[in-house]
């Protein structure tokens, strides 16, 4: 599909979208204004989507330093009357929630919607964290959409909801829905201001404690009248109203549709309540669900949310209906459903089928993984970061540091995948930035050596704080800021250390070693980590240094676009001694162990020379640079 179409599609219009491309759309359909993130899948696409349409689509994009950023800029815009959109996953959320609480109580003149993606299954997260239980914490609606029209269409009537009431509103996606493929039939689009104004009123706006307890005042009231909209809410349904049912089920989300799919496929005697406002919670409806049921199944991913509202209503009306979901353990407190968890989860209660596990989606999922042959994700051929790793490797070994003598301290990014072996430099992650400030601690509660690994985008979105914090402190121990002159692990992103922000506009590019000199560290070293005998010596200089060391390693991604392919690697058999340093210390993917001898894929190879430059005997020699 052309993406230009999102833009240019008229109302009536049919396009096979992405959940994330939908989630656009519905923003372009709202007249949004201004848009801000920090990439993460699963949302990574709506920011990739947007830089590209923003300018056709008359619409301000940024990819923010973090979320607490993108947060902001959102936040204030809306204060101003626009109309303003953020987006981010679930971990990201954790970023911005200082900010994020507060805007319930500030408020929006303009609609402001916040959109987060969970990842059930942490896929590509470091937890599975529910984002329901933000709506809840800041008292602020939010809606569940289980398909790419529900997104689209949520992500309009979102703006509508937040206009109505001066409040942000969240919509809540799952991985399934954010990469799922659906035909979406287009609205009209919404002609958009295009400057605001903020009209000052510190009591709205400047929640001090003298204003706080009144702008508390108003949310709760505002919530109450929202609640009233989400009983009648048309996402808030009966699938199938089916009478003299007994048994029934709530869901919301992709769990939805599993449920859906599984009980139209088994002909069950069970009616679904779909909730796609879930909150504030649809009391009323739920109730006149329950009423009149014995059995409830609660279907939903990650925590047992609606679960215990539903457990609540039951105490409340003082129903006499058995309830069965995550709590005791129909499904699985964890992990992301599929079909075959919910029949499961059905069958232990209804008992109705024999359950073939030979044909079931789950036994032909795992069929399928088995045959394939099982592999690490690894760092690509020609990656930067692998010379890195092998210097850090071999300056250790020159200074007789054993593998229990130094902590490796990692961060969110391409880089973790250094915990395998032959690396095993990972030994400690808690989030984004975290790695410097985990080498603070690491540096005074143990006498081992430390050594903090961050990438340059994870830099600019929350390492500089702590690395204040470690030259203030005295700490001791060696930062390595990893810049590919990318944010890779996310797909390509541009962040502030290059020279074109988000929308391809020619942006100052941030001179992280110039940062780093005004912390006051006095070591500050750039190296090429393509340089292997420049990478080793630094680091034995590093870490022989008493205080903060940063590295600065700089050298681009290989899968930055139009950067020149080098020339592939020559491969002399007969020269090699089988030493075998190229496979077990690099690890890079194009070298392999086949028919008794070293092999080298050349369609995977990228030219970097690294091999050839730990190779003693010749066996590696760099390419024709005429090929």
């Amino acid at each position: 599909m052309n993406l230009k179409q999102l833009v240019t599609g008229k109302k009536g219009d049919k396009q096979f979208l992405l959940g994330n491309e939908a989630a656009v759309r519905g923003a372009i359909e709202a007249g949004v204004s201004i848009a801000a993130t920090y990439p993460g899948t699963p949302s990574s696409e709506i920011g990739d989507v947007l830089s590209y349409l923003a300018k056709d689509a008359g619409i301000y994009f940024e990819f923010s330093t973090n979320e607490k950023v993108a947060m902001e800029v959102a936040a204030t815009a809306a204060a101003s009357g626009l109309r303003s959109f953020t987006f981010m996953k679930h971990v990201g959320m954790n970023v911005a929630s200082d900010s994020f609480m507060s805007t319930a109580y500030t408020g929006v003149r303009g609609g402001m919607v916040v959109l987060i993606a969970d990842d059930p299954s942490a896929f590509s997260s470091q937890n599975e964290q529910d984002s329901r239980h933000y709506a809840r914490l800041a008292n602020l609606p939010i809606l569940e959409p289980s398909n790419c029209q529900e997104l689209k269409d949520m992500m309009v009537y979102g703006f509508d909801l937040s206009e109505q009431f001066g409040l942000p509103v969240i919509i809540r996606t799952t991985t399934r829905v954010s990469h799922m493929r659906g035909i979406v039939e287009l609205g009209s689009i919404k002609e958009q201001n295009r400057k605001g104004h903020f009209d000052k009123d510190p009591s709205s706006f400047v929640p001090v404690p003298a204003f706080s307890l009144s702008m508390h005042e108003r949310l709760c009231d505002k919530i109450k009248e929202i609640n009233k909209i989400s009983e009648k809410y048309r996402l808030n349904y009966i699938s199938s109203s089916k009478d003299n049912f007994k048994i029934g089920a709530i869901s919301s989300s992709s769990a939805f549709n599993y449920i859906y799919d599984i009980v139209n496929q088994d002909n069950l005697d069970i009616n679904i309540l779909k909730l796609g406002f879930s909150y504030p919670f649809p009391e009323s409806k739920v109730y006149e669900f329950l009423k009149d049921l014995d059995t409830v199944f609660i279907v939903e991913e990650v925590d047992p949310i609606i679960e215990k509202e539903v457990l609540a209503v039951i105490g409340k009306y003082n129903l006499a209906i058995t309830v069965f979901g995550k709590l005791d353990e129909t499904f699985p407190l964890v992990h992301e459903f599929n079909p075959d968890i919910i029949k499961k989860g059905l069958n232990k209660i209804l008992k109705y089928t024999e359950i073939n596990e030979k044909n079931s989606y789950s036994q032909n999922f795992n069929d399928l993984i088995e045959s394939i042959p099982n592999r690490s994700p690894v760092l690509c051929p020609g990656c930067p970061h692998r010379g890195m790793f092998y210097g850090v490797k071999r300056a250790m070994a020159k200074l007789k540091l054993k593998e229990d003598d130094v902590i490796f301290a990692s961060d969110i990014g391409c880089y973790t995948l250094g915990l395998n072996p032959p690396y095993k430099a990972a030994d400690y992650l808690l989030s984004m930035g975290s790695s410097i400030g985990d080498g603070c601690g690491f540096s005074k509660a143990t006498d081992q050596k430390v050594v903090s690994f961050i990438g340059d985008s994870t830099f600019f979105h929350s390492g500089i704080s702590p690395l204040v914090n470690a030259v203030h402190n005295k700490h001791n121990f060696v930062v390595t800021v990893l810049d590919n002159r990318i944010t890779a692990m996310t797909g390509g992103q541009p962040n502030p250390g290059m020279s074109f922000d988000g929308m391809g506009n020619p942006a100052p590019e941030i001179s992280i070693e110039k940062i780093v000199k005004a912390t006051g560290c006095n070591f500050v070293k750039t190296i090429n980590p393509m340089d292997l005998n420049e990478t080793i010596e630094i680091y034995k200089e590093a870490f022989e240094h008493d205080g903060v060391a940063v590295i600065i390693s700089k050298h681009p991604c290989v899968l930055i676009k139009g950067l020149e392919k080098k020339s592939t690697v020559e491969f002399n058999e007969n020269n090699c001694k089988k030493c075998y340093v190229c496979l077990n210390r690099l690890s890079c993917p194009a070298i392999s162990y086949k028919n008794n001898k070293v092999t080298i894929d050349k369609d995977a190879c990228n030219g970097c020379n690294l091999c050839v430059k730990t190779c003693k005997f010749g066996a590696i020699t760099e390419g024709n640079k005429e090929a």
